[in-house]
């Protein structure tokens, strides 16, 4: 992932802000004897960004990453749409646990900018994502960078629109949307009311939206390390957030890690699963790492 890339990491401040007051609000109003549920895994899946990871002679690469994570974070099906066929055949490759977190083609939030022609791609792309059955997690919707308070009807149109038996996350990149109280407190309240999920993205250029509210019971982090060794400082603190929300009443936790350069990414999951299972007595299988491993855990 490129977004929020820069060329000297040693230099930005990655402490994670305080959260957002209206966070501790939401969890507390959560079902504490809800099931906890936390899903960590990677963006993509082929060996060619994945270098390092699969072992010689793997043939299928799905088949291999699934039976190391839990879950995927499908950025494949941002660039095109996928027949059914293909979700169902993903589906079918996967065990019994494992759940796709799909992100929304491209069409929808970034070139027709959620105008009224999005709804039948929406729906065709529903159709579609469907036949991964109960290996269907939440799916999510990334905005334009550019993609601003000015299109707010745009927003509200395309929630009201979406069908509730399926979970959504949404990504908001423009900095008005939380810089502003008045929008800000007016996107949480939409989000809120229908059950959508705030994504909240850690990446080194962009710390302008490191917002810290949530707005229900899902934690939604798309994690972008720098490919520098405060990488693993910065999950450290993640862990330590994560346990704060668990004990305020979170249950449903959804980390993915992407790098700059995504052949780290297995290693950075790996040593993040390993601290999860230690903090929080989850009890998620430790993927298997070729080459260096991470730094030893304390």
């Amino acid at each position: 992932m490129k977004f929020g890339k820069v060329e000297q990491p040693e230099f930005i401040d990655f402490t994670i802000p305080k959260d957002h007051p209206d966070t501790e609000v939401i969890l507390s109003k959560q079902n504490l004897d809800q099931a906890f549920s936390v899903y960590v895994g990677c963006a993509k899946w082929n060996r060619q960004d994945l270098k390092n990871f699969y072992p010689r002679g793997t043939k299928n690469e799905l088949e291999f990453y699934s039976s190391q994570f839990n879950c995927i974070e499908l950025n494949a099906t941002f660039y095109r749409m996928f027949p059914p066929e293909q979700f169902a055949k993903w589906s079918n490759t996967t065990p019994d646990n494992f759940k796709f977190f799909p992100k929304l083609v491209r069409n929808i939030g970034h070139l027709r900018r959620l105008n009224d022609q999005v709804y039948p791609i929406v729906d065709e792309y529903l159709i579609g994502v469907a036949n991964l059955k109960d290996k269907l997690g939440t799916l999510f919707l990334q905005l334009h960078d550019n993609f601003g308070p000015k299109n707010w009807d745009r927003v509200v149109r395309f929630v009201e629109h979406w069908p509730e038996e399926f979970p959504l996350a949404m990504e908001f990149r423009h900095t008005d949307w939380f810089n502003d109280e008045k929008v800000a407190q007016e996107l949480y309240h939409l989000l809120e009311e229908n059950n959508i999920a705030n994504i909240l993205v850690d990446t080194a250029g962009r710390r302008d939206i490191m917002h810290m509210r949530l707005t229900n019971n899902e934690a939604f982090i798309r994690y972008v390390g720098a490919n520098h060794e405060s990488d693993y400082a910065r999950l450290d603190d993640w862990v330590e957030r994560l346990a704060d929300w668990k004990k305020q009443g979170l249950t449903n936790i959804n980390f993915f890690v992407h790098q700059n350069m995504e052949l780290e990414s297995p290693l950075l999951s790996a040593y993040f699963i390993a601290k999860l299972n230690n903090k929080l007595g989850t009890d998620l299988h430790i993927p298997k790492t070729l080459g260096d491993g991470p730094p030893e855990l304390c």
